[in-house]
């Protein structure tokens, strides 16, 4: 499933990340440690999603997070 069915405060584990071919997409997840192996937890859901990556939160659009497999 992508990040958008995720539920809040879950722990997941990125499965994939599937940009369609968007080399400077997948290359800006992987500057935010959003890539295959890596622990995700969405913390937030209203018009975009918060999620926890490492340390850091981010904001990142549904668009975006169809993208992201856990």
């Amino acid at each position: 499933m992508n990040l958008n069915n995720a539920e809040i405060g879950t722990e997941y584990k990125i499965t994939d990340v599937d940009t369609g071919g968007d080399e400077e997409m997948e290359s800006f997840l992987f500057s935010l440690g959003c890539y295959s192996g890596e622990n995700i937890t969405v913390v937030d859901k209203k018009k975009n999603l918060v999620v926890s990556i490492k340390d850091a939160r981010y904001n990142i659009d549904p668009e975006l997070a169809s993208s992201i497999y856990i």
